[in-house]
């Protein structure tokens, strides 16, 4: 029987090995731990991270879910603000449900494409 985290781990392996970012269009990254959630957008070819934005920062009482669209709208007012319109999405080995769907939605509303 293989563990969630060892199945997640094989997923984003392969996943990894499809997607890269480049410095036009960096790969956006989302990870969540029980509590945060932390999104990057990382350009491949010079190992760099170009924006970032996380629920660190914030200490007010919201749902986890809500709590995910405003980091979504927090790095796409940050990579706009780096000129970076386009990105790759990158779930991370996590299923496109729930918090990273919220992170991803409010992105593409705050005017990023991917």
């Amino acid at each position: 029987m293989i563990s969630k985290v060892e199945r997640r781990k094989k997923i984003k392996y392969r996943v990894r090995s499809k997607v890269s970012g480049t410095s036009s269009r960096p790969r956006m990254c989302v990870f969540r731990s029980n509590k945060q959630i932390y999104v990057q957008l990382i350009d491949d070819l010079s190992g760099t991270t170009l924006a970032a934005a996380s629920s660190l920062g914030t200490d007010e009482k919201v749902t986890k879910k809500e709590q995910a669209a405003k980091v979504g709208e927090m790095i796409a007012k940050n990579a706009l603000d780096a000129g970076i319109t386009s990105v790759v999405f990158d779930r991370n080995g996590y299923l496109y449900h729930g918090r990273v769907k919220e992170v991803a939605e409010a992105a593409r509303k705050g005017g990023l494409k991917f």
